[in-house]
Protein backbone atom coordinates (compact mmCIF):
# COMPACT_ATOMS: atom_id res chain seq x y z
CA UNK A 1 0.00 0.00 0.00
CA UNK A 2 1.25 3.57 -0.97
CA UNK A 3 2.23 6.03 2.22
CA UNK A 4 2.09 9.42 2.35
CA UNK A 5 4.43 11.58 0.91
CA UNK A 6 4.95 14.92 2.18
CA UNK A 7 7.14 18.03 1.44
CA UNK A 8 8.92 18.86 4.19
CA UNK A 9 11.34 21.89 3.75
CA UNK A 10 12.75 23.87 0.79
CA UNK A 11 16.14 25.77 0.03
CA UNK A 12 16.72 27.35 -3.60
CA UNK A 13 18.38 30.51 -4.78
CA UNK A 14 17.50 33.78 -6.34
CA UNK A 15 17.16 33.47 -10.09
CA UNK A 16 19.68 35.59 -11.74
CA UNK A 17 23.79 36.19 -13.11
CA UNK A 18 25.73 34.02 -10.67
CA UNK A 19 29.29 34.76 -12.51
CA UNK A 20 30.62 33.79 -9.10
CA UNK A 21 29.09 30.38 -8.52
CA UNK A 22 29.53 27.02 -10.27
CA UNK A 23 27.01 24.50 -11.51
CA UNK A 24 27.67 22.85 -8.08
CA UNK A 25 28.03 25.82 -5.95
CA UNK A 26 24.44 26.75 -6.94
CA UNK A 27 23.10 23.18 -6.19
CA UNK A 28 24.95 22.75 -2.61
CA UNK A 29 23.11 25.88 -1.77
CA UNK A 30 19.80 24.86 -2.42
CA UNK A 31 20.34 21.47 -1.10
CA UNK A 32 22.06 22.91 2.08
CA UNK A 33 18.75 25.31 2.37
CA UNK A 34 16.57 21.73 1.96
CA UNK A 35 18.31 19.73 4.29
CA UNK A 36 18.79 22.40 7.10
CA UNK A 37 15.08 22.96 7.05
CA UNK A 38 14.07 19.18 7.45
CA UNK A 39 16.38 17.59 9.84
CA UNK A 40 17.20 15.06 7.69
CA UNK A 41 21.11 14.34 8.09
CA UNK A 42 21.20 11.83 5.57
CA UNK A 43 18.80 10.92 2.87
CA UNK A 44 17.78 7.99 1.50
CA UNK A 45 18.21 9.65 -1.80
CA UNK A 46 19.76 12.47 -3.89
CA UNK A 47 18.09 13.62 -7.18
CA UNK A 48 18.98 15.96 -9.46
CA UNK A 49 17.00 17.64 -12.48
CA UNK A 50 19.20 19.21 -14.92
CA UNK A 51 18.84 19.69 -18.78
CA UNK A 52 22.40 20.42 -19.88
CA UNK A 53 24.98 20.77 -17.52
CA UNK A 54 27.27 18.67 -20.31
CA UNK A 55 27.19 22.03 -22.36
CA UNK A 56 26.61 24.60 -19.80
CA UNK A 57 28.76 23.80 -17.40
CA UNK A 58 31.13 20.89 -19.08
CA UNK A 59 29.77 19.09 -16.29
CA UNK A 60 27.79 15.61 -15.98
CA UNK A 61 27.95 13.28 -12.84
CA UNK A 62 25.65 15.50 -10.93
CA UNK A 63 24.58 13.27 -8.73
CA UNK A 64 27.82 11.80 -7.38
CA UNK A 65 29.34 15.50 -7.29
CA UNK A 66 26.71 16.91 -5.33
CA UNK A 67 26.65 13.88 -2.74
CA UNK A 68 30.08 14.05 -2.54
CA UNK A 69 30.19 18.31 -2.09
CA UNK A 70 27.42 17.55 0.76
CA UNK A 71 29.69 15.13 2.63
CA UNK A 72 27.39 12.51 1.62
CA UNK A 73 28.97 10.11 0.37
CA UNK A 74 27.63 7.06 0.14
CA UNK A 75 24.55 8.05 -0.69
CA UNK A 76 22.58 6.88 -4.31
CA UNK A 77 22.74 10.04 -6.35
CA UNK A 78 22.03 10.15 -9.74
CA UNK A 79 20.73 13.25 -12.42
CA UNK A 80 17.61 12.98 -14.08
CA UNK A 81 17.07 14.57 -18.05
CA UNK A 82 13.41 15.63 -19.31
CA UNK A 83 14.48 18.51 -20.79
CA UNK A 84 12.93 21.92 -19.58
CA UNK A 85 10.88 19.20 -17.24
CA UNK A 86 13.89 17.65 -15.86
CA UNK A 87 13.03 19.24 -12.18
CA UNK A 88 9.59 18.25 -12.11
CA UNK A 89 10.22 14.63 -13.66
CA UNK A 90 13.40 14.63 -10.58
CA UNK A 91 10.45 15.39 -7.76
CA UNK A 92 8.23 12.75 -9.57
CA UNK A 93 10.98 10.21 -9.41
CA UNK A 94 11.40 11.13 -5.54
CA UNK A 95 7.96 11.71 -4.64
CA UNK A 96 7.21 7.35 -5.84
CA UNK A 97 10.13 5.87 -4.19
CA UNK A 98 9.11 7.85 -1.28
CA UNK A 99 5.75 6.65 -1.51
CA UNK A 100 6.39 3.49 -2.38
CA UNK A 101 8.38 2.72 0.61
CA UNK A 102 11.81 2.07 -1.25
CA UNK A 103 13.49 5.33 1.01
CA UNK A 104 12.25 7.15 3.91
CA UNK A 105 13.64 10.97 2.56
CA UNK A 106 14.90 12.20 -1.14
CA UNK A 107 16.28 15.32 -1.33
CA UNK A 108 15.49 16.78 -5.06
CA UNK A 109 17.45 19.44 -6.37
CA UNK A 110 17.32 21.29 -9.85
CA UNK A 111 20.21 23.04 -11.18
CA UNK A 112 21.03 25.02 -14.19
CA UNK A 113 24.03 27.12 -15.34
CA UNK A 114 23.14 28.99 -18.53
CA UNK A 115 24.95 32.62 -18.42
CA UNK A 116 27.84 31.15 -18.75
CA UNK A 117 27.22 30.56 -22.32
CA UNK A 118 26.72 32.92 -25.47
CA UNK A 119 23.12 33.34 -26.73
CA UNK A 120 23.45 31.17 -29.91
CA UNK A 121 24.92 28.24 -27.55
CA UNK A 122 21.70 28.61 -25.61
CA UNK A 123 19.59 28.63 -28.47
CA UNK A 124 21.64 25.30 -29.34
CA UNK A 125 21.75 23.75 -26.33
CA UNK A 126 17.43 23.98 -25.77
CA UNK A 127 17.17 22.55 -29.23
CA UNK A 128 18.23 19.86 -27.85
CA UNK A 129 14.90 19.66 -26.62
CA UNK A 130 13.25 19.13 -30.33
CA UNK A 131 14.63 16.33 -32.97
CA UNK A 132 18.44 16.49 -33.92
CA UNK A 133 17.60 14.73 -37.28
CA UNK A 134 14.26 17.07 -38.29
CA UNK A 135 13.67 20.33 -36.24
CA UNK A 136 17.89 20.86 -35.64
CA UNK A 137 18.81 19.80 -38.90
CA UNK A 138 17.00 22.43 -40.68
CA UNK A 139 17.84 25.32 -38.35
CA UNK A 140 14.69 25.43 -36.55
CA UNK A 141 15.57 26.93 -32.90
CA UNK A 142 12.86 26.64 -29.87
CA UNK A 143 11.92 29.93 -30.38
CA UNK A 144 11.22 29.63 -33.80
CA UNK A 145 9.00 26.80 -33.02
CA UNK A 146 6.83 28.27 -30.39
CA UNK A 147 6.80 31.27 -32.77
CA UNK A 148 4.97 29.24 -35.30
CA UNK A 149 2.84 27.98 -33.03
CA UNK A 150 2.09 31.10 -31.57
CA UNK A 151 1.17 32.29 -35.42
CA UNK A 152 -1.48 29.46 -35.91
CA UNK A 153 -3.05 29.75 -32.10
CA UNK A 154 -3.89 33.86 -32.56
CA UNK A 155 -5.21 33.11 -36.51
CA UNK A 156 -7.06 29.71 -35.58
CA UNK A 157 -8.41 31.71 -32.19
CA UNK A 158 -8.74 35.00 -33.43
CA UNK A 159 -6.34 36.41 -30.53
CA UNK A 160 -5.23 39.46 -30.49
CA UNK A 161 -1.43 40.70 -29.26
CA UNK A 162 -2.78 42.48 -26.63
CA UNK A 163 -4.44 39.20 -25.72
CA UNK A 164 -1.47 37.18 -26.01
CA UNK A 165 0.80 39.85 -23.73
CA UNK A 166 -1.70 39.27 -21.04
CA UNK A 167 0.16 36.63 -19.08
CA UNK A 168 3.78 38.16 -19.00
CA UNK A 169 1.97 41.49 -18.20
CA UNK A 170 0.46 39.04 -15.13
CA UNK A 171 3.85 37.91 -14.61
CA UNK A 172 5.75 40.69 -13.63
CA UNK A 173 2.57 41.63 -11.76
CA UNK A 174 2.97 38.96 -9.30
CA UNK A 175 7.50 39.47 -9.68
CA UNK A 176 7.71 42.83 -7.90
CA UNK A 177 7.06 41.29 -4.11
CA UNK A 178 8.54 38.00 -5.07
CA UNK A 179 12.69 38.27 -3.93
CA UNK A 180 14.01 35.34 -6.21
CA UNK A 181 12.52 36.68 -9.17
CA UNK A 182 15.31 37.83 -11.87
CA UNK A 183 12.77 40.65 -13.44
CA UNK A 184 10.71 42.64 -10.32
CA UNK A 185 9.37 44.93 -12.35
CA UNK A 186 5.56 45.47 -13.25
CA UNK A 187 4.82 46.30 -17.63
CA UNK A 188 2.36 46.86 -19.64
CA UNK A 189 0.67 45.30 -22.73
CA UNK A 190 2.27 48.07 -24.61
CA UNK A 191 5.51 47.11 -23.45
CA UNK A 192 5.48 43.18 -24.84
CA UNK A 193 4.09 44.55 -28.07
CA UNK A 194 6.62 46.76 -28.59
CA UNK A 195 9.62 45.03 -27.44
CA UNK A 196 12.18 43.35 -29.99
CA UNK A 197 10.82 41.08 -32.48
CA UNK A 198 12.10 37.14 -31.44
CA UNK A 199 10.16 34.71 -33.73
CA UNK A 200 7.10 36.30 -35.51
CA UNK A 201 4.81 36.88 -33.66
CA UNK A 202 6.59 36.36 -30.38
CA UNK A 203 8.59 39.09 -28.87
CA UNK A 204 11.44 39.40 -26.28
CA UNK A 205 8.82 39.79 -23.64
CA UNK A 206 6.86 36.59 -24.78
CA UNK A 207 9.46 34.27 -23.78
CA UNK A 208 10.98 33.35 -20.50
CA UNK A 209 14.87 34.87 -19.60
CA UNK A 210 17.84 33.15 -19.92
CA UNK A 211 19.39 32.67 -15.81
CA UNK A 212 20.98 30.62 -13.31
CA UNK A 213 19.52 29.18 -10.62
CA UNK A 214 19.03 25.52 -8.64
CA UNK A 215 15.87 24.98 -6.31
CA UNK A 216 15.26 22.00 -3.51
CA UNK A 217 12.87 20.35 -1.51
CA UNK A 218 13.19 17.27 1.02
CA UNK A 219 10.31 14.73 0.43
CA UNK A 220 9.42 12.40 3.60
CA UNK A 221 7.37 9.61 4.59
CA UNK A 222 4.29 9.87 6.48
CA UNK A 223 5.49 9.44 10.00
CA UNK A 224 9.21 9.20 9.33
CA UNK A 225 11.64 11.10 11.77
CA UNK A 226 12.11 14.14 10.10
CA UNK A 227 8.50 14.32 9.21
CA UNK A 228 7.59 16.38 12.23
CA UNK A 229 10.48 18.90 12.32
CA UNK A 230 9.21 21.72 9.77
CA UNK A 231 6.34 22.72 8.46
CA UNK A 232 4.85 20.28 5.82
CA UNK A 233 2.85 19.97 2.20
CA UNK A 234 1.70 16.84 1.74
CA UNK A 235 2.08 15.22 -2.05
CA UNK A 236 -1.35 14.28 -2.88
CA UNK A 237 -0.58 13.33 -6.43
CA UNK A 238 1.80 13.32 -9.18
CA UNK A 239 2.22 12.24 -12.74
CA UNK A 240 3.88 12.13 -16.11
CA UNK A 241 3.09 12.26 -19.71
CA UNK A 242 4.43 12.29 -22.95
CA UNK A 243 2.83 13.82 -26.44
CA UNK A 244 4.02 12.93 -30.11
CA UNK A 245 7.45 14.19 -29.81
CA UNK A 246 7.10 17.49 -32.31
CA UNK A 247 4.18 19.57 -32.90
CA UNK A 248 4.30 18.80 -36.87
CA UNK A 249 3.24 15.31 -35.89
CA UNK A 250 0.66 15.67 -33.99
CA UNK A 251 -3.13 15.45 -34.96
CA UNK A 252 -4.05 18.96 -33.21
CA UNK A 253 -1.28 21.57 -32.75
CA UNK A 254 -2.95 23.29 -30.13
CA UNK A 255 -3.73 20.49 -28.36
CA UNK A 256 -1.36 20.06 -25.39
CA UNK A 257 -2.74 16.20 -24.78
CA UNK A 258 1.05 15.50 -22.34
CA UNK A 259 -0.12 18.11 -20.54
CA UNK A 260 -3.47 17.31 -19.99
CA UNK A 261 -3.27 13.66 -19.83
CA UNK A 262 -0.55 13.90 -16.71
CA UNK A 263 -3.20 16.89 -14.88
CA UNK A 264 -6.01 15.00 -15.27
CA UNK A 265 -3.75 11.44 -13.85
CA UNK A 266 -2.60 13.46 -10.75
CA UNK A 267 -5.75 15.42 -9.72
CA UNK A 268 -7.20 11.59 -9.79
CA UNK A 269 -4.51 10.22 -8.01
CA UNK A 270 -4.63 13.36 -5.33
CA UNK A 271 -8.47 12.60 -4.93
CA UNK A 272 -9.84 16.29 -5.63
CA UNK A 273 -11.73 18.13 -8.34
CA UNK A 274 -9.86 20.72 -10.25
CA UNK A 275 -12.01 23.31 -8.95
CA UNK A 276 -10.55 23.06 -5.65
CA UNK A 277 -7.38 24.36 -6.60
CA UNK A 278 -6.16 27.25 -4.65
CA UNK A 279 -3.31 28.24 -7.45
CA UNK A 280 -1.52 26.96 -10.37
CA UNK A 281 2.23 27.28 -11.14
CA UNK A 282 2.06 26.95 -14.95
CA UNK A 283 5.07 26.62 -17.47
CA UNK A 284 4.99 29.83 -19.56
CA UNK A 285 8.20 29.53 -21.54
CA UNK A 286 6.34 31.48 -23.79
CA UNK A 287 3.21 33.54 -23.49
CA UNK A 288 1.51 30.76 -26.34
CA UNK A 289 2.54 27.78 -24.08
CA UNK A 290 0.85 29.56 -21.47
CA UNK A 291 -2.00 30.07 -22.69
CA UNK A 292 -2.33 26.55 -24.54
CA UNK A 293 -1.12 24.72 -20.80
CA UNK A 294 -3.73 26.91 -18.87
CA UNK A 295 -6.37 25.30 -21.87
CA UNK A 296 -5.17 21.61 -21.97
CA UNK A 297 -5.78 21.48 -18.18
CA UNK A 298 -9.50 23.22 -18.61
CA UNK A 299 -9.59 26.13 -17.07
CA UNK A 300 -10.09 28.02 -19.87
CA UNK A 301 -11.88 26.89 -22.97
CA UNK A 302 -10.18 26.43 -26.63
CA UNK A 303 -8.70 29.91 -27.47
CA UNK A 304 -9.63 31.66 -24.32
CA UNK A 305 -6.57 31.22 -22.38
CA UNK A 306 -5.28 34.81 -23.19
CA UNK A 307 -8.19 36.57 -22.97
CA UNK A 308 -9.49 34.82 -19.69
CA UNK A 309 -6.16 36.08 -17.98
CA UNK A 310 -6.69 39.54 -19.58
CA UNK A 311 -9.70 39.49 -17.81
CA UNK A 312 -8.17 38.75 -14.47
CA UNK A 313 -9.33 35.30 -13.61
CA UNK A 314 -5.51 34.41 -13.48
CA UNK A 315 -4.62 37.36 -11.33
CA UNK A 316 -3.47 36.81 -7.54
CA UNK A 317 -6.93 38.05 -6.35
CA UNK A 318 -8.38 36.27 -9.05
CA UNK A 319 -10.47 33.31 -9.63
CA UNK A 320 -7.52 30.91 -9.79
CA UNK A 321 -4.12 32.56 -9.29
CA UNK A 322 -1.19 31.20 -11.29
CA UNK A 323 2.22 31.91 -11.46
CA UNK A 324 2.60 33.81 -7.96
CA UNK A 325 5.70 34.38 -7.76
CA UNK A 326 6.08 35.64 -11.60
CA UNK A 327 5.95 32.48 -13.66
CA UNK A 328 9.19 31.31 -16.39
CA UNK A 329 8.56 34.85 -17.67
CA UNK A 330 9.17 36.92 -14.44
CA UNK A 331 11.05 34.64 -12.12
CA UNK A 332 12.86 33.26 -14.49
CA UNK A 333 13.38 29.70 -16.63
CA UNK A 334 17.11 28.21 -15.29
CA UNK A 335 15.73 25.13 -17.20
CA UNK A 336 16.76 22.19 -15.35
CA UNK A 337 15.88 23.89 -11.94
CA UNK A 338 11.91 25.61 -13.49
CA UNK A 339 10.32 22.57 -12.12
CA UNK A 340 11.89 22.68 -8.59
CA UNK A 341 11.22 26.40 -8.50
CA UNK A 342 7.48 25.86 -8.95
CA UNK A 343 7.16 23.18 -6.85
CA UNK A 344 9.21 25.41 -3.68
CA UNK A 345 6.79 28.26 -4.46
CA UNK A 346 3.53 25.77 -4.08
CA UNK A 347 5.46 24.89 -0.51
CA UNK A 348 5.54 28.48 0.48
CA UNK A 349 2.04 29.27 -0.08
CA UNK A 350 0.52 26.27 1.44
CA UNK A 351 2.65 26.57 4.29
CA UNK A 352 1.70 30.19 4.71
CA UNK A 353 5.59 31.36 3.87
CA UNK A 354 4.72 33.35 0.47
CA UNK A 355 4.84 36.86 2.05
CA UNK A 356 3.66 39.71 0.50
CA UNK A 357 2.79 37.23 -2.46
CA UNK A 358 0.66 34.68 -0.31
CA UNK A 359 -2.68 33.48 -1.64
CA UNK A 360 -4.73 33.93 0.88
CA UNK A 361 -6.29 30.58 1.99
CA UNK A 362 -4.18 28.33 0.12
CA UNK A 363 -5.41 24.82 0.45
CA UNK A 364 -4.52 23.04 -2.54
CA UNK A 365 -1.59 23.74 -5.32
CA UNK A 366 -0.83 21.93 -8.91
CA UNK A 367 2.32 22.52 -10.37
CA UNK A 368 2.49 22.10 -14.19
CA UNK A 369 6.21 21.24 -15.86
CA UNK A 370 6.81 21.11 -19.63
CA UNK A 371 9.56 19.48 -21.81
CA UNK A 372 9.75 20.30 -25.80
CA UNK A 373 6.65 21.76 -27.00
CA UNK A 374 4.68 19.76 -24.65
CA UNK A 375 6.61 16.62 -25.24
CA UNK A 376 6.83 15.91 -22.08
CA UNK A 377 4.86 17.40 -18.82
CA UNK A 378 4.81 16.92 -15.22
CA UNK A 379 2.20 17.91 -13.03
CA UNK A 380 1.86 17.64 -9.26
CA UNK A 381 -0.68 18.42 -6.76
CA UNK A 382 -0.02 19.33 -3.49
CA UNK A 383 -2.17 20.21 -0.44
CA UNK A 384 -1.98 22.01 3.23
CA UNK A 385 -1.16 19.75 6.03
CA UNK A 386 -3.06 19.63 8.48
Amino acid sequence: MARKAYVSSVGFTPVGDHWEKSIIDLAVEAARGALKGSGVKNPGQIIVGNMFSAVGASQEHLGALLASALGLSGTPAYKIEAACSSGGAAFNVGYNLVRSGAVDSALVVGVEKMRDLEPEEVSQALAMAESAEYTQFVGATFAALNGLLARYYMEQKNVTRDELSSIPVLDHANAVTAAHAQFRKAITPEVVGRSAMIADPLRLFDCAPVGDGAAAAMIVAEGGASAGKGKLSEVLGGKIATNEFSIYERDDMLDFKATRDAFRGATAEAGISPKKLSLVEVHDAFSVVGALSLEAMGFSKPGEGSRDAKAGKYSRGGELPINTFGGLKARGHPVGATGMYQIVEAYLQLTGQAGKNQVEGAQYAATQNIGGVDSTSAVHVFGRSS
